[in-house]
């Protein structure tokens, strides 16, 4: 008797992903969501990738192949990297006045959002609250850097929220990032109204339980939110380390240093202490803005 048949790999795009588990989704919608796994001990997969997958049944299949990525976010310590989402276009840091957002974790995320290649905006929500008025002035200097900057308050006028970015978000991939507390999954419910539906649907899927909030995920945007538009959700971060980032990246990441570079005495100026060193002397006077400035030099080497 013949053996069982063997389905052919098919492209998939994966759609959320917890731990070495992921949930892939046909480009064509030419079959159901899936859950997927990797063959061996492989981990380089992660939301936004696309894959080649075989089928293992009508609700299962294995990851069979990586195709080439057009941007890569992720962070990293000295001891291990975590992918964070694949092939976007862009990406909004949710950030608030309450509780008070950090900038330090700002600045990282932007650090690698721009060496990726990523274009970034801020989306200040909350913006309805008496406390907003105290980040003004941080708003207003990442404004004068050239980064978008989009207020809302996501809970309470969340039809003025879908108004504002609608034109940013159309005919992109967005991922969504942001330190706990900032309103971020307010955001993605007033972007994505079945969102909770649909993480509750992964989760099962996955056999993640309750942990809803510890994966990624990615949400089809309807058409009158902003049209063929996806959001990508990350879990809210407490640190973004950037140690897979060299020193060298990092300065140039740092948009006012740019006209600055190659003016120091030193060729190897770390930017920090050293003597004749342009990028400090520009903060000192005030030409550069000195908060980043400060936050900067306190990455170290390894970018802990």
């Amino acid at each position: 008797m013949p053996g069982p048949s063997v389905s052919q790999p098919e492209p998939a795009l994966v759609a959320a992903s917890f731990g070495r588990q992921f949930y892939v989704r046909s480009p064509t919608g030419a079959w159901a969501d899936r859950v997927a796994v990797t063959r061996g001990k492989r981990t380089d997969v992660c939301v936004g990738d696309r894959v080649d997958v075989r089928a293992l049944g009508p609700d299962q299949a294995v990851i069979e192949a990586l195709q080439p990525r057009r941007t890569l976010l992720q962070r990293s310590d000295g001891w291990r990297t975590k992918l964070l989402a694949a092939n976007v276009d862009q990406a909004g840091v949710v950030l608030s006045a309450d509780p008070p957002f950090s900038e330090a974790l700002l600045v990282r995320m932007l650090i690698a959002l721009d060496t990726a290649g990523i274009d970034a905006a801020l989306v200040a929500n909350k913006c309805d609250l008496q406390a907003a008025r105290t980040i003004e002035p941080r708003l207003a200097a990442y404004r004068a850097l050239g980064y978008p900057v989009f207020e809302i308050a996501a809970r309470v006028h969340p039809e003025a929220t879908r108004d504002t970015l609608r034109g940013w978000l159309g005919r992109r991939t967005t991922l969504l990032i942001g330190q706990s507390g900032m309103g971020k999954s307010t955001l993605v419910n007033t972007l994505a109204p079945d969102a909770d539906l649909r993480t509750r649907e992964i989760s099962v899927a996955l056999s993640s339980g309750r942990h809803t909030t510890t994966f990624s995920r990615m949400f089809e945007l309807p058409a009158d939110t902003a049209p063929d538009a996806r959001i990508i959700d990350t879990p809210g971060f407490q640190s973004f380390g950037l140690a897979h980032l060299s020193a060298s990246q990092r300065t140039h990441a740092m948009r006012e240093f740019a006209p600055l570079l190659g003016r120091c005495r030193f060729n190897d100026c770390r930017h920090r202490d050293e003597p004749g060193c342009a990028i400090r002397e520009a903060a000192e006077r005030g030409d550069i803005d000195a908060v980043r400035y400060r936050i900067f030099a306190r990455i170290g080497d390894d970018g802990d």
